[in-house]
This record gives C-alpha cells, sequence and structure tokens, in this order.
C-alpha cells in the first residue's frame, strides 16, 4: 500500500508559477513510476506529466510541453510538479498518483496503469 499527499496547490494569476509536491509513504517508493493528473469541473481526469522510477525518463501532455516538468527525490520519498507560464486553461484539481513496476523506464500514461492517488490539490489560475 502506498499512501500521496499533495502539497502546494493555490491561487496564481496567468503567466506566474506553482511547484506541487507529491509525498509518499508505505512501500518502497522507488518501485513505482509517478504520475500527475488533473481534472477540472466538469471534464474528465487528464494525464499531465510522468516520470519513471528511475528518473531518466519522463513524458508529458501536449498541452503542457515547455511550461511544465516533473522529477522526484527517491531521498524524501518526493515527486514534484513545477508549472511555470500558467494559463486559466490549467486550472483544476491536481491528483499524484503510483504505478507499480519493475521496469525502472517504465512511464505510464493511462489513468488505469496506475495504482495509487493522492487526494488531488487545487490549482485555480486567474487571468
Amino acid at each position: 500500500q502506498v499512501q500521496l499527499v499533495e502539497s502546494g496547490g493555490g491561487l496564481v494569476q496567468a503567466g506566474g508559477s506553482l511547484r506541487l509536491s507529491c509525498e509518499a509513504s508505505g512501500r518502497t517508493f522507488s518501485s513505482y513510476a509517478m504520475g500527475w493528473f488533473r481534472q477540472a469541473p466538469g471534464k474528465e481526469r487528464e494525464f499531465v506529466l510522468a516520470i519513471s522510477w528511475s528518473g531518466d525518463n519522463t513524458y508529458w501532455h501536449d498541452s503542457v510541453k515547455g511550461r511544465f516538468t516533473i522529477s522526484r527525490d527517491h531521498a524524501k520519498n518526493t515527486v514534484y510538479l513545477a508549472m511555470n507560464s500558467l494559463k486559466p486553461e490549467d486550472t483544476a484539481v491536481y491528483y499524484c498518483a503510483a504505478s507499480r513496476t519493475e521496469d525502472s523506464e517504465y512511464v505510464p500514461i493511462l489513468r488505469i496503469q496506475y495504482d495509487y492517488w493522492g487526494q488531488g490539490t487545487q490549482v485555480t489560475v486567474s487571468s
């Protein structure tokens, strides 16, 4: 079992930056690929970014390319989502997720590929 707790959300003006954190506890953090998803009101939860458990591979949605980055710190059992040049359309609840894997380079991008989810943190971008 893995518990995930997100933090760092808030209200920011368009063009601003935020960094979300997701701290994991429970089973070995390094055995999991990690991802960030988001869900805007009235919309499906969508993939944003993911990182392999090695940390060497990442994958992102085109809508955040060049603006968002994902990283992880195994010593702190934490994965980060750095968001720059934020837009009002980035407004959503952001969820951290963990995917069990024995493949250190695996980068899952589908919701069904993830085993554990955090409770979410709200990000609101004002225009």
